[in-house]
């Protein structure tokens, strides 16, 4: 994955709760962690969603995708790596990497597709309505 953006890597400590029986880490948790990366990611460049949704803009995911390459474990810390592949105001891609802290093993790749709508349900372009939103977003490429 490129890594020549400028987001910062997303630290997640697997938690107890976060296991099945096996003491790995539940898929679903994945999905999780990617939308915890995303949203400090958008912190690291002034986007605050609570603000974006104060504001009427809402952000729902159109689509992820998560590949599992190896198992994380309680107690593993993996760092996650986010870069936008898209956006245009109206849509943004991104894709993560989830590597183990320690070892740089290949954890998770996975990516999810996120669009823009306003107070009555309807898609909105950053670009257009909110400027001074989408070029703190455009600044994440």
């Amino acid at each position: 994955m490129r890594t020549e953006n400028h987001i910062k890597p997303y630290l997640h400590h697997a938690k107890y709760y976060e296991t099945d029986q096996m003491g790995i880490v539940h898929h679903s948790n994945y999905i999780r962690w990617m939308e915890e990366a995303r949203m400090d990611a958008m912190s690291q460049f002034g986007i605050s969603y609570c603000d974006m949704e104060k504001d009427g803009i809402i952000s729902p995911v159109v689509s992820v995708n998560c590949q599992y390459k190896s198992m994380v474990h309680f107690d593993d810390t993996v760092k996650i790596q986010i870069r936008v592949t898209k956006y245009n105001g109206v849509r943004l891609d991104l894709a993560y990497e989830m590597t183990d802290m320690d070892t740089g093993t290949l954890r998770t790749m996975g990516t999810s597709t996120h669009c823009f709508l306003g107070r009555e349900g309807q898609v909105i372009s950053l670009k257009h309505d909110y400027p001074e939103i989408d070029a703190r977003f455009r600044k994440m490429i």
